[in-house]
């Protein structure tokens, strides 16, 4: 195990890379890369994208513009990229098509199950980032975790930690999509690492599988489509069109992952923080949707869920409860759930929140109730 005070001299930029390497292992990254800055090629898809409206209420998403593929001008002085992948998938979590095709129950993606990605990432991205500071003294660096106008996905490829699949996630032969990134932008004049061949062929199961479409061609997302985006970044009214293809997908979508053939070499994870939490790995909607707001926050404090809010949760589950014991024809009707969830709904009929009513009004009509 090599140590950052193994030298009284700094170590050259070679031997620095392969230390910081050891060193995000060591802290228990299964990957660390290193890109140089150059985004030229990504620029003016990113500017099509945005152009096309794909980006929906992100508004963040415009507002930074193509200075996402800019990283010395979000960050003044970069030079360099590292780029970290960490395994986030649960080893003992519930088969994800076996709960999606359950009547009745509520899917939340697999990332969401543990503590909130973001704090844990961050973290240790500050660790790796003391290591190399105590090896060459003051540097410059900001750490990043999907927190800012980073293009991760296309700087981590240039980093050799993978290749956008045609779902646009990064993809790995060794471990399939199921995993965070980080980065790491700084001034050190690193070695830069080959970038990743893509593999996936002629593949389009992803695409094929999208519930909603959202994947309108090959690396090309429609995210007022997606049902990630529907269920944890969009703010108001889902539009009642997608809701019937939502089904009880309530926290994000995984399908066009778990289709992807290279996932079945994905790794279970063995980081603590992300082992299911409150059983939200195979978990009734009725139970969801009977918390309160005192519950809600008290179970999902510190989870990536609680960010969208307790109203946008209801919002969700309305949806799912609309979409359950056959709303959708996919699992026979049983008539005592019927009556659990009609029951469940009209608890909320009359809800402060407008968009809750809403939402739940569609589900009881879904029901063939007013």
């Amino acid at each position: 195990m090599r140590s950052e005070k193994q030298s009284t001299l700094p170590p050259g930029p070679p031997l620095l890379a392969q230390w910081i390497r050891e060193w995000g292992a060591q802290l228990g990254f299964q990957k660390i890369g290193i890109s140089d800055i150059d985004l030229s090629r990504a620029e003016p898809r990113l500017s099509e994208w945005l152009s096309a409206g794909f980006h929906g209420e992100m508004d963040y998403m415009a507002k930074h513009g193509v200075k996402r593929a800019r990283p010395a001008e979000l960050v003044p002085g970069t030079l360099r990229v590292i780029a970290a992948r960490i395994d986030y998938l649960p080893p003992r979590a519930a088969d994800s098509w076996q709960v999606i095709n359950a009547a009745g129950k509520a899917f939340v993606s697999r990332y969401a199950l543990g503590r909130d990605y973001h704090k844990v990432l961050r973290r240790r991205l500050q660790r790796l980032a003391a290591r190399i500071e105590a090896a060459v003294g003051a540097f410059s660096y900001r750490v990043f975790t999907d927190s800012a106008p980073v293009m991760e996905v296309e700087l981590a490829e240039k980093a050799g930690l993978g290749w956008r699949g045609k779902h646009t996630l990064l993809l790995t032969r060794e471990a399939g999509s199921y995993f965070f990134l980080g980065e790491i932008y700084t001034d050190l004049p690193l070695p830069v690492d080959r970038a990743a061949q893509n593999h996936c062929g002629t593949c389009k199961k992803c695409i094929d599988v999208c519930p909603t479409r959202a994947i309108v061609a090959p690396y090309r997302l429609d995210a007022r489509r997606c049902i990630s985006y529907l269920t944890i970044e969009h703010h108001g009214s889902i539009p009642p069109e997608l809701r019937p293809l939502i089904g009880n997908r309530v926290y994000g979508c995984d399908d066009c992952q778990l289709v992807c053939p290279w996932n079945k070499f994905a790794q279970a994870s063995a980081e603590p923080d992300f082992a299911v939490r409150n059983g939200l790995d195979d978990v009734t909607l009725i139970e969801l949707f009977a918390w309160d707001q005192a519950e809600f926050d008290a179970r999902l404090l510190g989870s990536a869920i609680h960010r969208i809010g307790y109203e946008r949760w209801l919002r969700n589950l309305a949806v799912g409860l609309g979409n359950a014991l056959g709303a959708v024809g996919n699992a026979p009707r049983s008539a005592p759930a019927v009556v659990q969830i009609i029951a469940a709904l009209r608890a909320r009929s009359d809800h402060p929140s407008a968009l809750v009513r809403e939402h739940v009004a569609w589900a009881l009509e879904r029901h063939g109730r007013h």
